[in-house]
């Protein structure tokens, strides 16, 4: 298994470079942390996973606009499947999108 995310900023329409983003068991467990790179993406960094099991990433939406949004974290909470799992958000500071990328 292995999982990457992506975050853009579209009220820049860029790339969300430096965003910190955890990666936390459903019971609140932290296994992995990081920023993103200067492309918005975050990858090769979890450690094993299981398929079937619940996991969550938390984005520091918060920090990343300087304290001056609506939602100061993200919480993307999915069940693993099969194979890669990509996980990208799509931010503002008063509004957010996931979905399951490839």
């Amino acid at each position: 298994m292995s999982l990457s995310t992506h975050v853009l900023d579209a009220t820049r329409g860029r790339p969300a470079e430096g965003v910190a983003v955890r990666l936390e068991t459903a019971d609140g467990v932290n296994l992995a942390e990081g920023r993103t790179d200067h492309d918005g993406r975050l990858r090769d960094w979890a450690p094993p996973l299981t398929p079937g099991e619940v996991y969550r990433l938390v984005f520091d939406t918060g920090s990343y606009f300087g304290g001056q949004t609506f939602y100061p974290e993200v919480t993307v909470t999915f069940r693993l499947g099969e194979g890669h799992h990509h996980v990208p958000l799509l931010l503002s500071p008063f509004a957010y999108s996931t979905y399951r990328g490839s």
